[in-house]
Formats: structure tokens, C-alpha cells, sequence
């Protein structure tokens, strides 16, 4: 059943510096949208958990999550997160990295994320200990989270740029890992919508998010004060190397590259039992 259009959508996107780059546009009314936006910014586990609860119309999330709820919601084809050289890291003590982390405990920033996907993939036995992906770091460093110990930290977004200055040393760069494996870039994040809503509009908010990120593009220094308002102690340098890192073609339309990479991704989160078997199109569609 279709629903009615809503007065206003409120749309779910993270405090990190390449969603609040992409989406700033839209929120502050400077590109068109088919219906007013009303910001609702969060951390991308809560957005995930969000998602299973089917809580926002339009929202960011993990690519592993998304593949949980596709019975609710349908990826857009611009502003999500896919690329080379992105994937999460996994960290250790300098000193104390090991190859092998099954039977370990790994520091995780979520079950839905891509992340923690990837990191069952390699270490099928590995212990996790789920917490929010900024708080990975600080446990690893210390060794121990609320009284817990840690062997390892399986880290996101702007942690990669951040690690070394905890003290932490790469074990594994799970983006390499997939590349490797599958050739193909790595997706991370997607920008859904409510398979409920129009398909007029969910093809309208494909464009209107293309555009905000059009308009980002051409205006850079528009977005600025908005990001860095959002990017709690973060350097202005590590800033515009998330921008930089995260934002690229992919985010501009997911191409047949991307839906391939998507593809294989949901296929093998299929293969190990992660998500239910679905044959409902991945991406709106302009002929919806």
C-alpha cells in the first residue's frame, strides 16, 4: 500500500563530516526539495536501530543494515558512502597487534554495521564488544571497557585518520581485505526511503539529494561553519580529509560499479545467515 506524502520528512543522517557536507544544502533550504526536511542527526548505530523500527522516512544507514529491513525501506542511488580505499580498520596496542584475532576480544561499533560484517568474515570466531564507534578507540588504548578487557578495536569514519595518536597500530585494513577479495569498491552507508512512499517522491529525493550535493560541490566552503558544528574536536584537516575520503563519485549516483559491489555484499551477508533472502530491487528507479 502507498502512503500519503508526509508535510514534512524528517531525515536521519550522522554528525560525520561527509553526511552533514552532503546534506547541508538540502537541510538549510538552499536546493529545492519535493517536501520540506527536518533534520535528525545521529550516530549511524541508532539510525540502524532506528531502521529495524522503521522510526524515519528518510535516513542514513549501513549498508549491513539496510540489507535487514528491505522489506520497509529502498536505497536512493546518490549520497551514500561507497568507495576504495574506505573500509573500517582493525587496531591493536602497538606491540600488542596479532594476526590472528579468533578467540579475541574485538571492540566493535555496532552488530548492524558493515563493519562488524566484514570482521566475521575474516575472524568467524572472533569475540566482540559491541559500544559506540567513538568510544572504540579509548577502550582499546586502555585496554578494558566498563571493567571489560580488550584485544582490539575494529574502527569507523574518522578513527582512521585519528588512530595512531592513541597509541594504536593497523592489524588489518578490512577495505583492502574486500578489494582483494571481490575487486570491487566497498559500500559502507546508504540514504533510504520508506518503499511505502510514493515512487514519484522517492525518485524526487534522489534528485534533491544529488543536487544538495551538487550544490556542496560547487559552493565548498558553504557548508563549513554546519560541519564543523557537528564534528565535536576534530581538526580542520581531518575534517576535509573525511570530506574527501568518504564524498566521491559513488556518492553522486551509485553506478553499475556500485550496485555490483552492493550486490555481492548482500549476497554474501545471505551466505552466512547475517539477513533474510530478498528479490526486492536494491535502488529506487527513475521508472518506478
Amino acid at each position: 500500500m502507498t502512503a500519503p506524502a508526509p508535510a514534512v520528512l524528517q531525515l536521519g543522517y550522522s554528525f560525520c563530516p561527509n553526511d552533514t557536507f552532503i546534506f547541508h544544502a538540502l537541510h538549510a533550504g538552499l536546493t529545492p526539495s519535493p517536501v520540506p526536511v527536518q533534520e535528525v542527526l545521529e550516530d549511524v548505530q541508532t539510525l540502524n536501530d532506528w531502521a529495524v523500527q522503521g522510526r524515519l522516512p528518510i535516513t542514513k544507514i549501513s549498508y549491513r543494515a539496510y540489507f535487514g529491513v528491505m522489506d520497509r525501506y529502498v536505497a536512493l542511488r546518490a549520497g551514500g558512502a561507497l568507495g576504495r580505499g574506505v573500509g573500517p580498520l582493525v587496531v591493536a596496542r602497538n606491540g600488542a597487534a596479532a594476526t590472528d584475532l579468533n578467540g579475541k576480544v574485538v571492540a566493535s561499533p555496532g552488530a548492524l554495521t558493515t563493519a562488524e560484517l566484514l570482521l566475521r568474515a575474516v575472524y568467524p570466531d572472533v569475540k566482540v564488544l559491541r559500544m559506540r564507534y567513538d568510544a572504540v578507540m579509548p577502550a582499546v588504548e586502555y585496554g578494558e571497557w566498563e571493567g571489560q578487557p580488550v584485544d582490539a578495536g575494529l574502527i569507523i569514519h574518522e578513527s582512521r585518520f585519528t588512530y595512531p595518536q592513541h597509541g594504536l597500530g593497523k592489524v588489518l585494513d578490512l577495505g583492502a581485505w574486500w578489494e582483494g577479495e571481490t575487486g570491487l569498491p566497498l559500500p559502507l552507508g546508504a540514504i533510504l526511503v520508506r518503499r511505502d512512499l510514493p515512487a514519484e517522491l522517492q525518485w524526487s529525493l534522489n534528485t534533491a539529494v544529488r543536487q544538495s550535493l551538487d550544490y556542496a560541490y560547487a559552493h565548498p566552503q558553504a557548508a563549513t561553519e554546519y560541519i564543523r558544528a557537528h564534528a565535536a574536536e576534530m581538526s580542520d584537516e581531518v575534517m576535509r580529509a573525511h570530506i574527501d575520503l568518504y564524498v566521491n563519485e559513488f556518492s553522486l549516483d551509485v553506478g553499475e560499479e556500485g550496485e555490483r559491489a552492493v550486490q555481492e555484499l548482500h549476497r554474501r551477508a545471505r551466505a552466512v545467515g547475517a539477513v533474510p533472502d530478498s528479490d526486492l530491487p536494491l535502488f529506487v528507479s527513475s521508472g518506478s
